[in-house]
């Protein structure tokens, strides 16, 4: 995002200063982003720079100081999470946002990631749960809890049979392909002649279109549909 670095005084054994994680916490309880905010910072990797209780003042406070990663709570009265972090990935679509919420159902969950966060986790969850989630999020991963995986199954099954590959466009299947064949980003952009960022929105508007939000799925999905083998070196799934 073209963020300068923010370090904390920490050093390792090397005696190189630690870069931390910047996070930005929403939730319209305050007693609730206390709480969060010494756990998360007790961890000694992540600053918890600003709280937000609202949707409305996430989107400014992530406006102004462009947080590494935004854990968003999805129930707040006038602009729910799900709008916020809409909102936030339009503003800029490489945001990292973890939903972090009671509410456990399948339509709450597949809308939030259609609106673009890259994880979703219950309130429930043990702290250990969290500070993985909030790592593998901020490496530029996603992660679901187990319940929400099996919702976000679900809903994959239910929309793979309204949602075949040919709501594709002939771009989006060679980009599925290359990435179902192991590819990164970079390799994909070099063989297509494209920018990466051209890339990363494709593979966005793919996992979009077929309800499909990680690699994995993508690979099992482009063999059910012949796209891709199993013959190439390195295929795991």
């Amino acid at each position: 995002m073209g963020r300068s670095a923010h370090r904390s005084g920490a050093e390792s054994d090397r005696g190189v200063v630690m870069e931390q994680i910047r996070v930005l916490l929403v939730d319209d309880h305050k007693i609730m982003r206390d709480g969060l905010q010494s756990l998360l910072e007790q961890s000694g990797e992540i600053t918890v720079i600003a709280q937000a209780a609202s949707g409305q003042e996430a989107i400014r406070l992530f406006h102004e100081l462009q947080p590494d990663l935004t854990i968003m709570d999805l129930t707040m009265p006038e602009m729910s999470g799900i709008e916020a972090t809409r909102r936030i990935v339009a503003e800029q679509p490489e945001a990292r946002v973890l939903a972090l919420s009671m509410v456990m159902e399948q339509d709450c969950v597949l809308e939030c990631l259609k609106a673009g966060a890259k994880g979703y986790l219950v309130k429930d969850c043990a702290a250990d749960e969290l500070l993985q989630a909030v790592c593998t999020v901020h490496k530029g991963g996603s992660y679901l809890c187990s319940r929400a995986t099996t919702l976000v199954v679900h809903g994959m099954q239910a929309g793979r049979e309204s949602e075949p590959s040919s709501c594709l466009t002939e771009r989006e299947q060679e980009v599925l392909q290359l990435l179902a064949d192991g590819f990164n980003t970079k390799e994909i952009a070099f063989k297509l002649e494209i920018s990466t960022k051209t890339v990363e929105t494709q593979r966005a508007a793919i996992m979009k279109k077929l309800d499909l939000y990680s690699i994995a799925e993508l690979t099992k999905y482009a063999l059910q549909q012949g796209l891709t083998d199993l013959n190439l070196p390195g295929k795991t799934l």
